[in-house]
């Protein structure tokens, strides 16, 4: 695979290039302005109401997918996105073939996403109850602590079993069911707190919390390279390589001499076509 856009002695080649170069420079411009901050407001875990810059990434979708629309002789996987914990791709990747070259051409941003809330009063709300839920709680599980041992020696003594050891004691409990189940009901018969509707308001809780998050994202309006790109660096990519076909094989390697002089005036054009929609 040729990636076109580096150093090359080959005419057609640096023809490539330096069409290549002017492609990404007018790519580049338009990611600038599609990826321009704006303020708004956003709530710390804290309560603590912020500024934060983010942008909007739908609008470098919207970009993809006005450009893809101009090739429909193209074979487009469509824009997708990549979602690895705080870092996000938004891409899409066109190829054609031409005579036995493949043209590949890559465009890409690479963003993060932080997570804040809404500036929402339930937000508040949420933590406030959840941390009663916890004070509640805690102090019963500790009442109920010392009970439930005193419940489970009396219990012991009442079988005849108060010299066992801890195996021994787990092997009881796990084997014998009844006896289990037993215990576990007069513990929790004997707090007044409702353990299980505590658990199950928290949870409903949370989940409210979570839909009341709010991503922001961030990127630097840069033309980067694939290694970069994978090493998670923020960033644009324009790229284009060239693959030979031989035998149904994609080979990197070839001659660009040996390109005929009817595949090379249909890259080209391929090019300037690429340059003329990308103007637009």
């Amino acid at each position: 695979m040729v990636r076109l856009g580096l150093s090359s002695s080959d005419e057609f080649i640096q023809a490539l290039n330096e069409k290549t170069r002017k492609i990404q420079e007018v790519f580049l411009e338009k990611i600038k302005d599609l990826t321009k901050m704006i303020t708004i407001k956003v709530m710390l875990g804290d309560s603590t109401i912020i500024d934060q810059q983010t942008f909007d990434p739908q609008t470098v979708r919207t970009y993809y997918e006005s450009i893809i629309k101009n090739f429909p002789d193209w074979s487009i996987q469509g824009v997708s996105v990549t979602n690895n914990e705080d870092i996000r791709r938004l891409f899409v990747k066109l190829e054609i073939k031409d005579g036995n070259y493949v043209l590949l051409w890559h465009m890409s941003l690479q963003y993060h996403v932080l997570l804040y809330y809404k500036p929402d009063n339930r937000v508040i709300e949420c933590q406030k109850e959840l941390a009663e839920i916890v004070d509640k709680t805690k102090d019963a599980e500790s009442e109920i602590t010392e009970i439930g041992e005193h419940l489970i020696l009396e219990k012991l003594k009442n079988i005849g079993c108060t010299d066992l050891d801890h195996q021994k004691l787990f092997e009881l409990f796990f084997e014998n069911d009844e006896l289990r189940e037993e215990i576990y009901k007069q513990i929790k018969n004997s707090s007044d707190v409702d353990f299980q509707h505590y658990s199950k308001r928290k949870i409903e809780l949370f989940n409210e919390l979570d839909s009341l998050l709010l991503e922001t994202y961030q990127t630097t309006p840069i033309l980067i390279d694939d290694v970069r790109l994978i090493g998670g660096e923020e960033g644009c990519l324009c790229s284009f390589d060239l693959e030979y076909i031989k035998n149904k094989i994609r080979e990197g390697n070839f001659d660009p001499k040996k390109v005929s002089i009817s595949t090379k005036d249909k890259i080209i054009q391929r090019f300037e076509q690429i340059s003329q929609i990308m103007s637009m």
